[in-house]
């Protein structure tokens, strides 16, 4: 493995840290702000729009889109540098379009909704959801009860899902539902896309999580759906579903990177500048050791993170690389940003500054798509096995 990234690739990383140093950095006070208010940390529609336009006139929109569909269709090694820089903001914003759903509505669409569905997507003229867990399921594929069965030509999916992101805004929902009880995860869940105004979908509540982020529980009863919704083949939802789980995996754990290595930098020039019991902040033993305890945190999770990629880019399996790359860079990234607040003291505990947000994005990601726990017994039940 070559441990120097490819020229163009190291300048598409420098390309999206100007990205964010010239656009995304000058929003985070307002979005502190309205998060402190209590508004939710977001940014508004003209905000959005106006990013989405440098974003593209910068030419990185569709990054690992399809090039037949007017994206780079860049190797997952490129992104690992460009999701780091988009990690180091607290802006929420994620370049265009959102490579999870992306990934796994390319690797299961039919002709009919590449044109419908996944050419929008990938143009920015629409927004996709997935509607995954659900109450009491937890990270239990097996659990499932979503249902669909078919009715004549139609499909009928009854059932309830939580913890989805953009359902307030989202134009459709790649929807996962059991077609075979027996079958389970083997052969017995399908997705399905479901439109926004599909009947018998509702947003059933909006939940507040930490950070002023929010998540959203949709109810289905009796949603009609036509024989064209089924994504892909019936009973064969689980792999294409599990690919978009690694993609966001990866995507977290690249974004933890970037959030540490920012907490990091923090610290790097704050302690020098902090006075103290008769000298600087950078003098103390203690700080010392903060500061070479994140650096060695953060060399090890990228180098797993370009390890993991260049598996991907190879065509080889990486499960238990992602599981072990998303639980030590969401715990890495958690002690980092933990050690920079001591650092700043009662100044890291203001709203007035990231790191707070910084945190708390960094501990909802230590349960997002499966907490750690989770990933560590998917390592060790792979070990075992051997």
């Amino acid at each position: 493995m070559d441990f120097e990234l490819a020229e163009e690739y190291r300048m598409l990383g420098e390309l999206v840290e100007n990205f964010v140093s010239d656009h995304l950095y000058p929003l985070e006070p307002a979005v502190l702000a309205r998060e402190a208010a209590g508004e939710g940390a977001h940014i508004t529609t003209e905000e959005r729009a106006s990013l989405d336009v440098a974003s593209r006139e910068l030419g990185l929109w569709g990054l690992d889109a399809p090039e037949a569909m007017g994206g780079m269709d860049l190797p997952a090694i490129a992104l690992v540098a460009v999701n780091e820089a988009i990690g180091k903001s607290v802006v929420p914003y994620v370049l265009p379009p959102d490579s999870p759903n992306l990934r796994m509505l390319d690797a299961t669409v039919n002709q009919e909704q590449r044109e419908r569905y996944l050419e929008p997507y990938i143009r920015g003229e629409t927004v996709s959801a997935i509607a995954i867990s659900e109450p009491g399921a937890g990270s239990d594929p097996a659990a499932m009860k979503t249902s669909a069965r078919r009715d004549g030509d139609d499909w009928l999916l009854n059932g309830r899902k939580i913890w989805i992101s953009k359902a307030d805004i989202a134009d459709h929902f790649i929807t996962m539902a059991v077609t075979d009880k027996a079958r389970g995860a083997r052969g017995g869940i399908s997705a399905f896309l479901v439109d926004r105004n599909a009947a018998g979908l509702s947003i059933a509540r909006k939940i507040p999580m930490l950070g002023g982020n929010a998540t959203f529980e949709l109810e289905l009863a009796d949603c009609r759906l036509p024989a064209s919704a089924l994504l892909g083949d019936e009973g064969q939802g689980f792999a294409p579903m599990q690919l978009r789980l690694s993609t966001r995996r990866l995507e977290m754990a690249t974004w933890c990177i970037g959030v540490a290595q920012r907490a990091l930098d923090m610290l790097l020039e704050y302690a020098p500048q902090r006075e103290t019991f008769g000298g600087p902040l950078a003098d103390k033993q203690t700080v010392q050791n903060w500061i070479a305890e994140s650096e060695t945190d953060i060399h090890s999770a990228r180098l797993m993170a370009w390890h993991t990629a260049w598996k991907l880019d190879r065509g080889e399996s990486v499960r238990r690389e992602i599981s072990m790359l998303k639980a030590h860079a969401t715990e890495m990234a958690w002690r980092v940003v933990d050690r920079a607040m001591q650092g700043f003291g009662a100044m890291g505990m203001t709203k007035e500054l990231p790191l707070q947000q910084m945190a708390n994005e960094v501990r909802l990601m230590r349960i997002y798509d499966g907490p750690t726990e989770i990933h560590k017994w998917v390592v060790a039940r792979d070990l075992l096995r051997g």
